[in-house]
């Protein structure tokens, strides 16, 4: 793991040359280095993670040793998927240069390339290269909205079931630093932002997912929000909820959870072209994620409606 100002410098040596790099246009600008060492280069565009590596399962060269994840979560998920479906000591190595905070780059918890084998274990990136000038690069509103993806991770870790001392607290010094970060009111401190989103990560991994990302990942697959402001506009309302299951520090995350949903201008999901008539298909279908039992008592289909009600 290579982290600080001259992160990508140090990782040189370790990312070598003639990779096949994933990557979008938004982030190559930043830094064209790492198209000019790579064998390949491809370019990841809008879309579902299964689909995009589906698409690009039979380009990729049976010889590739690494795969280069240069972007956002979106990005570095379809390079985990495209590892995973190859067989274990098959697999290419992923490396994840992040360009958000959504902490993809700390996790083996992503979609499985269509087409593939999906009962294969899935990747978690071998290097990864974070710098704050990158992966807290977003302009300020969808940075907003990655930041309060990165307060779900670090107040659900700590709460799951799973949860142990080390990385709770990692996910409660990444929502301190995430406060923090906003605390003057006007542009935050993006390096303690970077920080935070790495934490938190780790925080998540270690403890998996529950309530909060089951409602936001659901509203992101079925109902058109985009994954960042389906967050922010849930964070408020679920932390109330982990609240009421005993969680230590949710009520105290619920202002600042509203500040970044302000910031990201996600405070209601009608402001994210979210259709009413999809709430109970959202509902039908985050009742049935086996992660609602990571924070208990599980959340029954009511519960899952009112929570979508309350952020309508």
């Amino acid at each position: 793991m290579h982290f600080g100002r001259d992160a990508l410098e140090r990782a040189l040596q370790s990312l070598g040359s003639g990779y096949a790099l994933l990557t979008t246009s938004r982030a190559l600008a930043m830094a064209p280095l790492l198209a000019e060492r790579a064998a390949v280069v491809y370019s990841v565009g809008d879309g579902r993670v299964d689909e995009l590596a589906g698409g690009l399962l039979g380009d990729i060269d049976a010889g590739v040793e690494l795969l280069v994840a240069f972007g956002g979560g979106r990005v570095i998920d379809t390079a985990k998927a495209l590892a995973a479906a190859r067989r274990p000591g098959e697999r290419p190595r992923v490396a994840a240069v992040p360009t958000t905070l959504s902490a993809a780059e700390m996790t083996a918890v992503h979609r499985r390339a269509a087409g593939a084998d999906g009962s294969l274990p899935g990747v978690r990136p071998a290097i990864v290269v974070n710098v704050p000038a990158l992966s807290a690069s977003q302009p300020p509103v969808a940075l907003a909205a990655s930041a309060a993806n990165a307060l779900g991770h670090a107040a659900e870790g700590p709460a799951t079931t799973r949860a142990s001392p080390v990385p709770a607290l990692a996910g409660r010094e990444a929502a301190r630093l995430i406060g923090a970060a906003y605390a003057g009111g006007g542009e935050p401190d993006r390096s303690m932002l970077a920080l935070a989103a790495l934490l938190s990560g780790y925080a998540i991994d270690s403890c998996g997912y529950g309530l909060h990302h089951v409602v936001s990942q659901t509203l992101a697959r079925l109902a058109g929000a985009g994954h960042g402001p389906a967050n922010a506009a849930m964070l408020p309302h679920t932390l109330v909820a982990l609240q009421r299951r005993g969680a230590a520090g949710a009520g105290a995350l619920v202002a600042p959870a509203s500040d970044l949903a302000r910031r990201a201008q996600a405070v209601r999901l009608r402001d994210l072209g979210v259709d009413e008539a999809s709430l109970d298909r959202c509902a039908d279908a985050a009742a049935g994620r086996a992660e609602l039992d990571a924070t208990p008592p599980r959340a029954d289909r009511n519960e899952l409606r009112a929570l979508y009600a309350a952020a309508y």
